[in-house]
């Protein structure tokens, strides 16, 4: 592998790579941030690093027309498909996995906090299957909905698609990254859609300190079992 890089989207300053971080570093590769709305979208055209992570973020992945850089993103996401490349989108990014892929979005109701997914017998079969009854982190409203020929590897109650892969693509819509020890930042940064929800960030601050320490090893290791999948280095 040539180019050790791996391009993270990132659209706030509190949604990086995470717990991730250190998987990606043992691999020797390299991460480096494009930030949404602060670095210019022209570096997205020529873009081919080894790995391209897709952060979340409180924008619509439809909302292209109020945030343009959506287009790079999305256009940058095809030509990764197109060529077979390896693509991590999580919440945001994998929604805009799906739409790159031809899927769609429909509006639903915020799922914030800690709960665990369902696996499918597909998600059983993959590299999920460390999260079966395992609590993840949700915060999304927008549900996905997938292209004919893609199934969903996981679920809850309100949300039928809770992750998907194809040959070389792994979308999440909940949060294996993000760090528990600094969920204070999330709870500042989306204070207002927290309070909008009658939801009390205490509960969730108590569920990341309980339940964190848990996810955060299997969480890297699903990643790992990724990156092995798709051929980047161990």
């Amino acid at each position: 592998m040539a180019d050790p890089t791996v391009l993270a989207l990132r659209h706030v300053s509190f949604e990086d790579l995470g717990v991730v971080a250190p998987v990606l570093a043992n691999r020797g590769l390299v991460a480096r941030y494009w930030d949404a709305g602060v670095d210019p979208v022209s570096e997205l055209e020529d873009a081919d690093p080894a790995l391209l992570v897709i952060l979340g973020g409180p924008i619509g992945a439809r909302d292209e027309a109020l945030h343009p850089f959506l287009d790079a993103e999305l256009a940058l996401i095809r030509r990764r498909l197109d060529a077979g490349r390896p693509v991590l989108g999580v919440c945001l990014g994998a929604q805009l996995i799906a739409r790159a892929l031809g899927g769609g979005l429909r509006a639903g109701d915020a799922e914030i906090g800690w709960a665990p997914v369902d696996l499918t017998a597909a998600g059983e079969a993959s590299v999920l299957a460390p999260l079966a009854g395992v609590p993840v982190l949700h915060w999304h409203g927008d549900r996905i909905v997938l292209p004919e020929g893609v199934e969903s590897l996981a679920s809850t109650a309100t949300t039928p698609v809770q992750a998907f892969a194809t040959a070389s693509a792994l979308g999440l819509q909940f949060h294996l990254e993000a760090d528990p020890s600094r969920i204070d930042r999330w709870l500042i940064g989306h204070a207002h859609q927290i309070g909008a929800n009658g939801l009390d960030p205490r509960v969730i601050r108590e569920d990341a300190a309980r339940l964190g320490p848990t996810l955060e090893p299997i969480g890297r290791r699903v990643v790992a079992d990724w990156l092995d999948a798709v051929g980047l280095p161990g």
